[in-house]
């Protein structure tokens, strides 16, 4: 056996490799698992570097499936995350904060990745409390893809009056008086929404390579060493790319990228495909980052947008024709494609399309896939199978399944998404967050709700028969996401010759109690056979500090998810050893209404 570059032993080792399932020790060469078995196994060189694993245990590096890190990582470093604060008060709290310390010109930002139902206080913030943490720098909070609140601030930086005109799509709240209150609806589309974030300003070029590497930086302490990235609203190819194409060129990625690219403009997305053909291809670049596909957007006729607070949209009668003149001209150049899908009665006619196309260009070894399909029928699963297609579904209904039960009821929940109906037709499928918008980026959240079947508010979603066991659900995020990159044979295990990509996680994922799946996080992740991140007893193994920029960031304040970090004059959070804090608050069962 070859000398390896690193030895880890002493573990209790997952590497979900079927000729080796259990291990306690992994030699790792040149980026790659050179083998596992016991510390005895391997014989280390005079360079090689040794690590005790202290008995924890060891996973395969986490793989989301769908994300937005490239968009996310442009802004990360100006949003206030709520993700995991326990309480309205606390959240709040740091929204006072973070507006004493923002400058003139700059706005605070929540954007997304939280429920009201997380909070103690199971209820929204109000306009009135929003003005009172805030009187006077402009304040943009985004609940999910329903609604957003603005603070008067934000109205006069947004330029809202009286005689702002309904955008289509979208609703502006007025009062008696026809002002605007500061309530922002999505009805039936979250363009509204997006459209007003985008006024805000933007980082310089600078702080959002900054910015990105912190984001990631984030990831890698949940776990997450690899993503395939949906592109989004607002992202544009190949200017809001250049950021993280830098970061790839200077050797600072420390997620693994595979990203999808979005169409921006309606009526023109043909256009939009036809140009970057012929500027990129899938599978163009190397393991760190590379281009994958089409979509989640491949034609805005199409955009089926959840929203369970509203009636489900019917979707344009343009959107046959439209579709198809996109999917053939992927299909007939051998582009993947992936397209955002909830509502069953949508993908019953996007896969008329599909079948219409696959008999002119076949579309069965593309590794084509839907994202979401919170509510596909059994018939439409049949006929994903028989195409050949997969389906990377998200913990959305963590955030979302109290509205749902509530328009359709429990008994429709049990099987939104039917994940069990899925892996028993032998579709692939890939888990992931849909972060930054909608549901937050830590996995561990996501692994709860596949494995709990609950919301982050406690309510019991699905019967066993629709939850996935332990190692099920790590593999939908391990093996199961390679699949939609088309990069099975290199990562998802830590068997001989796959990247040496990996977590040791804080606590043992296989043994906590099952509502504690959401506290795990990483004491140390490896990527490409190096430690990128290293906390508590490994942290002499981590990788050097960044300065975070700008000074006013709120990541330099509080952090990220669950909001760890505070500047030594602040009265600590609320902690989850103080009186105040209640784990049936979080995962108790019920659900409130609550109002602006």
């Amino acid at each position: 056996m070859e000398t390896p570059d690193l030895i880890l032993y002493n573990g209790k080792i997952t590497t979900l490799d079927p000729a080796r399932p259990t291990a306690s020790a992994l030699a790792i060469k040149d980026g790659r698992i050179l083998a596992s078995g016991g510390e005895g196994d391997f014989t280390p060189g005079p360079a090689t570097k040794r690590i005790d694993l202290q008995g924890h245990r060891v996973i395969p590096g986490l793989n989301d499936s769908h994300l937005h890190l490239i968009r996310g990582g442009l802004n990360y470093n100006m949003e206030l995350r709520w993700d995991g604060v326990p309480s309205l008060a606390d959240a709040l709290r740091m929204l006072k904060i973070q507006a004493h310390h923002t400058p003139p010109g700059q706005w605070v930002r929540v954007v997304g990745s939280w429920s009201e139902f997380q909070f103690i206080e199971r209820r929204m913030p109000t306009l009135e409390e929003l003005n009172e943490a805030a009187p006077d720098t402009p304040v943009f909070i985004l609940h999910l893809y329903c609604r957003a609140l603005l603070n008067r601030a934000a109205l006069r930086a947004c330029g809202y009056t009286k005689d702002t005109p309904d955008p289509p799509g979208g609703e502006i709240q007025r009062d008696k008086q026809g002002n605007p209150t500061g309530l922002l609806i999505a009805r039936p589309n979250a363009m509204i929404l997006y459209a007003t974030l985008a006024k805000g300003p933007k980082l310089p070029p600078d702080h959002q390579l900054n910015s990105t590497r912190h984001f990631m930086r984030e990831l890698n302490r949940l776990g997450v060493t690899s993503c395939i990235d949906a592109g989004g609203g607002f992202q544009n190819y190949p200017d809001d790319y250049e950021i993280i194409r830098q970061l790839h060129q200077r050797g600072e990625m420390t997620v693994r990228i595979a990203y999808n690219l979005f169409t921006q403009r309606p009526k023109q997305e043909k256009d939009d495909f036809a140009k970057w053909m012929k500027m990129t291809k899938p599978g163009e670049g190397d393991s760190f980052f590379r281009m994958n596909g089409a979509g989640e957007m491949l034609v805005f006729s199409a955009a089926d947008f959840e929203d369970f607070l509203e009636p489900r949209p019917d979707l344009a009668p343009s959107l046959e024709n439209e579709l198809e003149d996109v999917v053939l001209a992927l299909a007939s150049n051998g582009w993947p494609f992936r397209l955002h899908a909830t509502y069953d009665e949508s993908i019953s006619r996007f896969l008329d399309v599909f079948e219409r196309v696959n008999k002119a260009a076949p579309i069965g070894g593309l590794h084509w896939f839907f994202d979401h399909c919170e509510t596909i029928s059994d018939r439409n699963l049949d006929r994903v199978a028989a195409l050949g297609g997969g389906i990377a579904i998200q913990h959305r209904m963590a955030f979302q399944g109290e509205y749902f039960v509530d328009r359709y009821g429990a008994d429709a929940a049990r099987r939104t998404p039917p994940v069990r109906a899925m892996l028993d037709r032998g579709i692939p499928v890939g888990a992931g967050t849909d972060a930054t918008r909608v549901a937050n980026y830590n996995p561990f959240n996501s692994l709860c709700w596949l494995v709990s079947g609950r919301t982050l508010g406690g309510l019991e979603l699905y019967p066993e028969s629709n939850r996935l066991s332990r190692e099920e659900a790590l593999r939908r995020y391990t093996v199961g996401s390679a699949w939609f990159s088309r990069e099975e044979q290199s990562k998802g295990t830590l068997a001989p010759g796959q990247l040496a990509d990996l977590v040791v996680t804080s606590e043992d994922y296989f043994e906590v109690p099952e509502e504690r799946i959401r506290d795990l996080h990483s004491v140390l992740t490896i990527v490409d056979g190096k430690p990128v991140y290293a906390a508590g007893p490994f942290k002499e193994h981590d990788a050097p500090a960044i300065p975070i920029l700008p000074d006013w960031s709120p990541v330099k304040r509080f952090g990220g998810y669950g909001a760890p970090l505070w500047d030594g004059r602040t009265p600590p959070l609320t902690s989850k050893s103080s009186p105040a804090y209640s784990t049936a608050g979080l995962w108790g069962s019920g659900c409130d209404c609550f109002a602006f």
